[in-house]
């Protein structure tokens, strides 16, 4: 705003007392003080309203002044409630230093100027901000994108003084200006994004969170198309596929200008989140031409040769060929609709970062999907020849390779959110293989990890290839009433003891066959006296009628206690 405009406003009172000439300076904001030195409180373009009281004897006029104009102030208002009236000695060297002087009358308060400088300053700055992302999006439909949305946020920050990022659905950062979101809040606030928008609430959200209140905008995918669920499935997909704007400030407390302006800025991010979609295109792509080849049962020769066409585009600048994982998941909601669309896309999201995951370069991952499943396949990096005959990974990856727990470590939280009670994500893992002649059993071994994981309780779960080599790959399919028959013959005897006589026969139980059934060692780990360990163990096979010095009763209660 202009100085001139506060003379043009009746509301203010002011009178001007000098400085005619300089009423276009422009107003950046305001600031009252009685300090003798306020100049390293000023950062230029400032309107200074003081009350006088720095003014003892008239020479005090002639420094004051000097200090204002050499910071670059816009102008001065000057309170008559002190004095009466502004003094000449003040008025004198304001005209030396060519500096605005105003009269504020008695009657107006410092507090209604400043509301108003403030007003017109953050309407202006808004005003400014949304021409220039006009012209950002304006560039960015049209050609390359200069920085994408990195750029609007800075301008955020710097012209509004909000500080704002751009989040995944999983709280994942994509793009942010300043400082980053402490540890935990970005995958913290993606769930409380996740479960407004599964409850139909009306954006923006406002969410507190560590004493600071966010608003949170959702970033709606082009084009966006209903689900065959219904509105409650669009909700879903939503919610699972939605980048999401998180902004440092309550918008409960803005007007419809900034407010519209936000709406805008979301726009131009959607196109962004619209071309890195269109880069994975051609990656989905090939990912679907060698599932289809692995699952047609078409020689390893020709899965091999597609490898090679598709190396490039997985692999820039590798000459190695590498090893290859295979990742498998599936979205399963209640209802109508099979999300093989958003199972591919959450995969993606989860195999994304590489330091997580363990790769080289986490958005070169190839996913297809077919039906309601989510096929990841995973180039891992070729072992270094000077390796033991081991075969030690890196510490990233592991000898394993792609580790399942780790994938969903960051994402359990906010998509158990987004799933809501009516979904769940399940994954599972391969072995890592050597070549394309594995990859048809790596994907079989994936699928049933898969299922292994399903078999468990809780919306987001996975297995590795590791556990279908152990008990834990049985234990899920085994028939409800039957686990609970077989638990309940073995187990029930010693809860009922425990319940009546505030024993702690069952978790003595526990910690025998985890020690091995090493007295000594059990003993230390429970501090009791070993022959007080004795009896106990000897309570539990005369209640049961078995013994614990036989492997197979051993392997009985491990089973019961696993199933139980």
């Amino acid at each position: 705003m202009r100085l001139r405009a506060l003379l043009e406003t009746d509301a203010l009172g002011l009178r001007l007392l000098g400085g005619q000439d300089e009423l276009d300076r422009t107003v950046r904001g305001v600031m009252t003080t009685d300090l003798r030195d306020p100049s390293r409180y000023l950062s230029g373009g400032e309107l200074v309203l003081t009350g006088l009281a720095w003014r003892r004897t008239p020479e005090d006029s002639e420094p004051f002044v000097r200090l204002l104009a050499g910071a670059g102030v816009a102008g001065l208002a000057a309170g008559e409630a002190e004095l009466g009236a502004i003094p000449d000695d003040l008025v004198g060297a304001c005209a030396r230093h060519r500096l605005p002087l105003f009269a504020v009358h008695e009657t107006v308060a410092f507090a209604s100027i400043t509301e108003y400088v403030v007003r017109q300053v953050s309407g202006e700055r808004a005003g400014d901000l949304a021409a220039v992302v006009d012209r950002h999006r304006r560039l960015m439909t049209s050609g390359p994108a200069g920085g994408g949305p990195e750029v609007v946020l800075d301008l955020l920050g710097t012209d509004l003084d909000m500080r704002a990022w751009v989040l995944s659905p999983t709280g994942r950062r994509i793009a942010g200006a300043g400082e980053p979101l402490s540890t935990g809040a970005g995958a913290a606030l993606a769930a409380e994004h996740l479960a407004a928008t599964r409850g139909g609430r009306r954006a923006p959200h406002r969410v507190a969170l560590g004493g600071t209140t966010y608003s949170l905008f959702p970033v709606r995918v082009p084009g966006h198309a209903a689900s065959p669920g219904g509105q409650a499935g669009e909700l879903r997909e939503r919610a699972l596929s939605d980048w999401l704007l998180a902004v440092e400030a309550d918008a409960g407390e803005w007007g419809a200008p900034r407010l519209d302006l936000l709406q805008g800025v979301t726009q131009l991010i959607a196109v962004e989140r619209d071309r890195r979609d269109a880069a994975r295109t051609v990656r989905r792509r090939l990912a679907q031409e060698i599932l289809e080849l692995v699952q047609s049962g078409a020689p390893p020769a020709e899965i091999a040769a597609r490898l090679r066409v598709a190396a490039p585009v997985l692999l820039p600048g590798r000459g190695a060929a590498p090893h290859w994982q295979i990742v498998v998941a599936r979205v399963d909601w209640d209802g109508e609709g099979e999300p093989g669309s958003v199972a591919q896309s959450l995969l993606e999201e989860i195999l994304v970062d590489p330091v997580a995951a363990g790769l080289e370069s986490g958005d070169r991952i190839a996913v297809a999907h077919t039906g309601g499943e989510a096929i990841a396949l995973v180039p891992m990096p070729a072992p270094d020849p000077t390796e033991d005959e081991d075969g030690e990974g890196t510490e990233a990856t592991g000898p394993g390779g792609l580790q399942a727990d780790v994938l969903l470590a960051a994402v359990r939280d906010p998509l158990t959110a987004g799933l809501a009670d009516d979904g769940r994500l399940t994954l599972g893992v391969s072995a890592p293989v050597r070549s394309a002649e594995g990859l048809r059993g790596a994907l079989e071994e994936a699928r049933h990890a898969r299922r292994v994981a399903a078999a468990r309780p809780g919306r987001v779960c996975a297995a590795g290839h590791h556990e279908l080599a152990s008990h834990v790959l049985l234990l899920p399919f085994v028939p409800d009433d039957v686990r609970r028959a077989f638990t309940a013959r073995l187990l029930d005897p010693l809860r009922d003891y425990d319940r009546r006589h505030r024993a702690e026969l069952v978790p003595t139980l526990e910690a025998f066959l985890d020690c091995d059934g090493s007295w000594t060692r059990c003993a230390a780990r429970l501090h009791l006296h070993v022959n007080t360990l004795r009896y106990r163990v000897g309570r539990i096979e005369q209640l049961t009628g078995r013994d614990l010095s036989r492997l197979e009763d051993k392997l009985d209660f491990f089973l019961a206690l696993r199933m139980s």
